[in-house]
């Protein structure tokens, strides 16, 4: 019997590092999409290929789309800085528009060529900065046009959107990759990680992710330019 394949989107940070390990774990053939859209820590890419390594990933992909052409965020516009004074309320200016819908997109385009039924996604609904297309909801409405939109599913092929993190808190995530053997070392989180892969210890997504180890009583091995 052949394994099956699955798409996981992996950007190098906890939450996609978590998501490959438990797809992992299922024993389908993982097949990893990345994208360089231009963001301001690029960085993150160098350890998605480390992690989708580590982790015994079929295959690592970057797909290069420049979405600094759009800007619209901090991440993909050096005008607009990164946020460092704490975890606001509201949508963020770390929010790239359209990014998760472009990622799935890619990632529904290559299941079809790979007969794969299954994506998997890191999105988080609990501990997050409130992006819309984290919540629930979106994931349901991306699957139901998924199977709308393509030969595999209206051919009898289903195709599900997987996200097993979004109702886990950070803690919960970190507990459950430790347990399948994740080295949360090689990840890199931070949303403006100097070329080292050094975290500046006080954007949103270091901050969340320093709370996570902190809960879940783990050491963090994040190597932070602040503390």
């Amino acid at each position: 019997m052949s394994t099956a394949h699955a798409v996981v989107l992996l950007s190098g940070g906890l939450d996609s590092a978590t998501v490959l390990a438990l797809a992992r774990s299922r024993g389908l053939s993982c097949h990893c999409l990345s994208l360089d859209y231009g963001q301001r820590h690029r960085v993150e890419l160098e350890a998605a290929a480390r992690v989708a390594a580590s982790l015994g990933a079929a295959e690592q992909c970057t797909v290069q789309l420049d979405l600094t052409r759009f800007g619209g965020s901090a991440l993909t516009d050096s005008a607009i800085d990164v946020p460092t004074d704490g975890v606001g309320t509201g949508i963020p200016v770390t929010y790239v528009p359209a990014r998760n819908t472009i990622m799935l997109s890619l990632a529904l385009a290559w299941a079809e060529v790979l007969d794969a039924a299954d994506i998997f996604v890191g999105v988080n609904a609990v501990d997050y900065s409130g992006y819309p297309d984290c919540r629930p909801e979106y994931i349901r409405a991306f699957e139901t046009m998924a199977n709308l939109a393509t030969r595999a599913a209206v051919e009898g092929r289903r195709l599900t959107i997987h996200a097993p993190l979004i109702e886990l808190s950070k803690a919960e995530i970190i507990r459950t990759g430790v347990s399948l053997g994740v080295d949360y070392s090689q990840t890199i989180s931070c949303y403006q990680a100097d070329a080292q892969g050094r975290a500046c210890g006080a954007c949103d997504s270091c901050r969340l992710r320093r709370a996570g180890f902190e809960a879940a009583g783990i050491i963090d091995p994040t190597p932070y330019l602040s503390r």
